[in-house]
Formats: structure tokens, C-alpha cells, sequence
């Protein structure tokens, strides 16, 4: 998932480049959700990692 956001982040500054503004502003905003969506499910791995599967 981070991947796709760094996908779209490059998009959209490409887009920006070539004056799309339209574009890129809709690809920064998907980029932006897919990073958020990443953080949310990186941080409740580790909090489970941490408390549930601990030995």
C-alpha cells in the first residue's frame, strides 16, 4: 500500500509539472488516503505485535 502511494505522489507531481492541475490534485488526494490507510494499519500491527503475540 505504500507503494501505490508513492505511485500516485509521483503522479501527481508529474501531473503538476505539465500543469494538470486537476490531476494531480486527484492523485495527491488518493495518495494522501493510501498513506493514511498504510500508518493506521502499520500502527495497529504493532501495537497487536507488541501486547498480543508476545512470548
Amino acid at each position: 500500500m505504500l507503494k501505490w502511494s508513492a505511485i500516485f505522489f509521483i503522479i501527481a507531481i508529474i501531473a503538476a509539472l505539465f500543469g494538470f492541475t486537476g490531476l494531480a490534485a486527484g492523485a495527491a488526494s488518493i495518495a494522501k488516503i493510501l498513506f493514511a490507510v498504510f500508518m493506521v494499519l502499520f500502527l495497529l500491527a504493532l501495537i497487536l505485535g507488541l501486547t498480543l503475540f508476545k512470548k
